[in-house]
């Protein structure tokens, strides 16, 4: 990726240079503390391992709206004739991407390109900005890391999309994805996405949810088969998420998703994009979600936000917390590693409202995900960590035990062994042992 930032006709982030490395006794609030792209963890670098991305969506067309107000943040690419307005933004992610210098980005078809009723015009600005957004990746080295289109926002899409009870609205949304597909592929994106956003019900009174299943699993099933007919080599991702904005959604969570796939055959070509928030709203923990997704082979690449305790919505927020970072990247090591990577599906906040804010942001995600890199890795190979664990289950490692595992015994021969052992003895699970033991390393 190159060094000089890129700077389109006009710069949108005066004052503000590529991000540099400065360490952690540095008080610079633009500069990386922990994120050192290049520096070894293992037998990869952090970039090599962590694989940012920025979102299109949050991040360049959110200026900080809510349900009770307008945006807060006075974006100088917006305004004027759409496809000008377009063009602008385009310029300003560029170069916010080579500023703070990750590798990879990530959007939905109408984030980058003027949105249309009429197919014709849709395809034909989303052909437009598509040529140049490989013109800005071919100068700047910035990969797509994955592409998607938004089935959710337009009126037409309020029972969803491949979902929808009107075959009508199935076949448009078949528009929007096959356009989707093509500019990822042409795009050199390594990966597509779909999150369901309304693929769900509000009422199960005027809902037939087995057809809908179907349905969505037929829809997917096609879109598979024309990605890989126009090159797309890389994963199908599922994003789970439980409710929001439809009651219940039907990729609610990683279990629930690797049900669904496996059931209608898609765990060959498809993967999940777990979210963080999107799991503490289902009821999980981060690292749940993540784990679940990995047992199943299923984890192909994560959305690095977090929710708020206090809010029973997808606040969206930059990933600080320390703990659940960790969490993650003990995941993802043991695994061996993402094929997708750390999109940050995150916005800053609405009280945030300075564009220097917008890096301040992704500094602090960077960092925490590095620092949750160094940590997980220093617990896997330096720690007592994993070897307490494989202790815990050494029960099941030789003798009657491995026996039981490798489907050897009945139930009635383990009822002869437990007359045979007697009461078993009491083993502690030590949590606090571990917590406390993050916790020595995270001081480290």
């Amino acid at each position: 990726m190159t060094t000089t930032p890129f700077i389109g006709a006009r710069e949108y982030f005066p004052g503000i240079g590529r991000i540099p490395f400065e360490g952690k006794d540095s008080d610079n609030p633009l500069a990386f503390k922990v994120y050192d792209a290049g520096k070894k963890i293992g037998d990869r670098t952090m970039a090599e391992h962590l694989r940012f991305a920025v979102c299109y969506w949050h991040t360049f067309c959110n200026a900080g709206q809510d349900p009770f107000g307008p945006g807060t943040r006075r974006f100088p690419w917006d305004g004027g004739a759409p496809m000008a307005a377009a063009e602008a933004r385009l310029d300003a992610a560029f170069e916010f991407f080579t500023k703070l210098g990750v590798p990879y980005w990530c959007f939905h078809d109408v984030d980058i390109a003027p949105d249309s009723d009429d197919i014709g015009e849709y395809e034909k600005n989303l052909k437009r900005m598509v040529g140049l957004a490989r013109e800005r990746q071919q100068a700047t080295g910035m990969k797509l890391l994955w592409g998607t289109a938004n089935l959710f926002a337009h009126p037409r899409y309020m029972n969803g999309a491949a979902t929808n009870p009107d075959f009508a609205v199935v076949a448009r949304a078949a528009v929007q994805v096959k356009a989707a597909l093509e500019a990822t592929v042409e795009l050199g994106g390594e990966h597509y996405v779909f999150w369901g956003g309304r693929e769900g019900y509000a009422s199960l009174h005027n809902t037939d949810m087995k057809r809908e299943l179907a349905h969505f699993a037929r829809f997917l099933a096609m879109a598979r088969d024309y990605g890989r007919s126009i090159g797309l080599k890389g994963n199908f991702l599922i994003e789970p998420k439980p409710m929001e904005p439809m009651k219940h959604q039907y990729d609610f969570d990683s279990a629930t998703c690797a049900g669904f796939l496996k059931a209608h055959g898609l765990d060959q070509d498809f993967k999940l994009n777990v979210e963080a928030n999107h799991a503490t709203l289902s009821g999980h923990t981060f690292e749940h979600d993540l784990q679940v997704a990995s047992d199943h082979g299923l984890l192909g690449s994560i959305d690095a936000n977090r929710g708020n305790a206090q809010n029973g919505w997808d606040t969206d927020q930059f990933p600080t917390d320390l703990y659940d970072t960790v969490g993650a990247m003990l995941v993802v090591l043991r695994q061996g590693g993402l094929e997708g990577g750390l999109n940050f599906d995150a916005k800053p906040r609405r009280e945030s409202s300075d564009m220097q804010d917008l890096f301040i942001a992704h500094i602090g995600g960077m960092d925490a995900f590095a620092r949750g890199l160094e940590v997980a890795h220093a617990l896997l190979t330096e720690s007592p960590w994993e070897q307490w664990r494989r202790e815990r289950y050494a029960s099941f490692d030789g003798g009657d035990g491995q026996a039981f595992e490798q489907g050897r015994l009945s139930l009635t021969d383990l009822c002869a062994i437990a007359a045979r052992s007697g009461e078993p003895e009491q083993r502690s699970g030590r949590q606090e042992a571990y917590e406390n033991l993050l916790n020595q390393y995270l001081l480290r």
